[in-house]
């Protein structure tokens, strides 16, 4: 039986060949029984919420890109803190981002629900490292 490190995880990309990338990593790794794809931070937002009220499919750690056209991975974060329904802690976050701005950083290491920066691509050594 194949053993994952977690049931469900969040891909948040608006990059169709990054997503491609980073699926297949988190594939090889066994690193999520289910991934789930989403192109538009909006509609990662409403997955979020639906998957926290109904309790299905919630995931337990989302990648997030930061730099997206229709709403950035720091704009996401804030809509994530006005789930009221979500618990401390529920969700790891990591910004999965190919941005070396110090103020990204900076913003990233002062938000409380990202876990960690991973520098794109993706790769099974950073997966192990997490």
């Amino acid at each position: 039986m194949e053993r994952f490190k977690h049931k469900n995880a969040l891909l948040i990309d608006d990059s169709y060949i990054d997503n491609l990338i980073n699926r297949k990593i988190l594939e090889k790794s066994n690193y999520a029984e289910n991934i789930k794809v989403i192109d538009f931070p909006k509609v990662g937002i409403e997955f979020v919420k639906e998957s926290i009220l109904s309790g299905l499919n919630t995931p337990s750690v989302i990648f997030l890109d930061l730099r997206m056209p229709d709403m950035s991975g720091f704009e996401f974060l804030k809509a994530l803190e006005n789930i009221p329904e979500l618990k401390p802690g529920q969700i790891k976050i990591y910004i999965l981002s190919s941005s070396l701005d110090p103020s990204d950083m900076k913003r990233v290491k002062e938000n409380k629900l990202v876990a960690k920066f991973i520098g794109k691509p993706l790769t099974s050594q950073a997966l192990a490292e997490i």
